[in-house]
């Protein structure tokens, strides 16, 4: 991979990095909010189960993979110099896509109960179903921000700006917190649902509108059902709309499955895997919304082992995750009492939500590397494979959701949606290396096994420590927690960086040395 490219891919996955992580907390902090305020309950779980059929529609558009289909058709417009054409399939789409969304969120606003009933059967209490029934009407228009603001985040990542698209997520969560904490007293949970609208519309619409205004972008309603470009995103996307990905399924399976357990399962699980999503934000989302456009260049470009080294190097620097997962299972308990463990969030709560969190952390690094795989097939254009590949792959697994829940109860939830997710990553990456003659794929598996090594080293060093300095901090409360987490957090990373220089590692030393230049530049800059 040439030396300017690599720059370029590592400058914005260091912007994607900082915007997810800041994200991600904002997102934890969210979460500390609904978890002070109404803790582990019905309410709760109500509250989460809200986002069921808004998170359907969602999928049935498409709207989270907008800059996975609609970025390799633009950017093969930009790269031949004909962006006028790109702007008119742009308008093509957003029209089209735009009714179907508004027709469906019409009729999901109509028969809201009885399609709950059936994405969530397990909740049979009259007042929890009236709750999710009027939170989902709320939540349902803010899918057609999404959808829009999807597309201006596309456009904008087409033309390598990141910067006001990553600030969406952190809008958004923004708005959920705020709706939460002005309407509490007045309408409860509820609140928190209006700050999903309010949150939707600032940061994915408006402020997204105003990024693709400053990138160029020229909208003009248009309904030529005949474009060549509206059918080639339809066959594009209509896999996405039918398939199961990991990511939605997580989000999907986790409720249903937790609706059959007691209540407050579904928002312990929850408050475990926004945890679990920080990780996989900060190393997998973030790298792979950064070296999308890069790859979808390459491949549009015709140089497929140029992108096969972009993808490699990209995912031997996922790898450092793994030694982070273990610093988190070590000090799980520290860390959910400390950011959860207030108000209506008591003791039970705590350990309940640890206990979770343990079997969901692996599948973070495993949902991350299936994230960047993909990345592969949709710079490709090839959208259907993924999409039978995961859809058959959920529903071979289902059986062991069944089980395991009857097995383990919420934690058997979690140890499935791991298993799933991590025996999807190993066979999509199979096959994209068969496919593409990647023979890069078993220096990225050594790369694997190597740091997973390491996080073994580090998480079994990091457990002997907590338990030594926890006898001695145990009766100290909250500042007894944050010395824990900063005694072994500091310890874990001096382990990692010393391993690094001992063992030459590169997948350590890289990703250091990319931090360690960004940060250089940023003080010559500033000087």
């Amino acid at each position: 991979m040439s030396g300017s490219l690599s720059k370029k891919v590592g400058i914005a996955s260091l912007v994607m990095m900082a915007s997810v992580f800041l994200s991600r907390i904002i997102g934890v902090v969210r979460e500390m909010v609904i978890a002070g305020l109404r803790g582990v309950g019905a309410d709760v779980d109500a509250y989460q189960v809200a986002f069921l059929l808004p998170e359907i529609l969602n999928h049935l558009v498409a709207s989270g993979f907008l800059s996975l289909t609609f970025i390799p058709i633009f950017s093969g417009y930009l790269a031949r110099g004909r962006e006028e054409d790109g702007w008119r399939t742009f308008s093509v789409i957003l029209t089209w896509f735009g009714l179907l969304l508004l027709c469906l969120v019409v009729i999901a606003e109509v028969f809201t109960e009885p399609l709950m009933r059936m994405v969530a059967p397990g909740i049979q209490a009259p007042a929890t179903l009236a709750a999710i029934v009027k939170m989902t009407r709320i939540i349902l228009p803010a899918q057609l921000f999404f959808f829009a603001g999807g597309l201006f985040m596309a456009v904008q990542f087409a033309k390598e700006r990141f910067f006001l698209p990553a600030l969406a997520p952190l809008v958004y969560n923004l708005g959920i917190i705020a709706g939460g904490l002005l309407l509490a007293r007045r309408c409860g949970i509820i609140g928190f649902s209006w700050g999903v609208l309010a949150g939707a519309f600032a940061g994915n619409f408006l402020l997204q509108g105003i990024g693709a205004r400053r990138a160029g972008m020229r909208f003009t309603p248009s309904l030529a059902l005949a474009h060549p470009d509206l059918k080639k995103y339809v066959r594009l996307t209509l896999p996405l709309m039918v398939g199961l990905t990991p990511a939605f399924s997580v989000e999907l399976l986790f409720r249903f499955f937790g609706s059959y357990l007691a209540p407050g399962t579904i928002s312990g699980i929850n408050y475990s895997l926004r945890l679990t999503l920080v990780v996989y934000g900060l190393f997998g989302q973030a790298l792979a919304t950064a070296f999308f456009p890069f790859m979808s260049r390459l491949v549009a470009e015709d140089n497929l082992s140029e992108a096969n080294r972009l993808l490699n190097r990209t995912l031997r620097h996922l790898t450092l995750a793994l030694p982070g997962v273990a610093v988190l299972m070590v000090l799980r308990g520290e860390v959910v009492a400390l950011l959860f463990q207030r108000g209506a969030f008591d003791v039970a709560a705590t350990a309940f939500t640890a206990r979770v969190l343990v079997p969901l952390l692996p599948g973070a690094v495993a949902l991350a590397a299936y994230t960047l795989v993909l990345r592969g097939f949709y710079a490709r254009q090839n959208t259907l494979f993924p999409a039978v590949f995961s859809t058959v792959a959920v529903v071979v697994t289902l059986p062991a959701y069944f089980l395991f829940m009857r097995w383990w109860g919420a934690q058997g939830i979690a140890l499935a949606l791991t298993c799933s997710t991590t025996g999807q990553a190993l066979l999509l990456a199979w096959v994209w290396n068969r496919r593409s003659g990647n023979t890069g794929g078993r220096v990225v598996a050594a790369a694997f096994c190597k740091m997973t090594l390491v996080a073994l080293a580090v998480g079994g060093v990091l457990e002997w420590l907590r338990r030594l300095v926890a006898g001695e901090l145990a009766q100290a409360g909250a500042a007894g927690q944050v010395a824990i987490v900063g005694i072994c957090g500091a310890a874990g990373l001096l382990m990692v960086v010393g391993i690094g220089r001992v063992t030459e590692l590169r997948e350590i030393q890289e990703p250091i040395g990319l931090l360690r230049e960004a940060l250089f530049r940023r003080l010559r800059l500033n000087r």
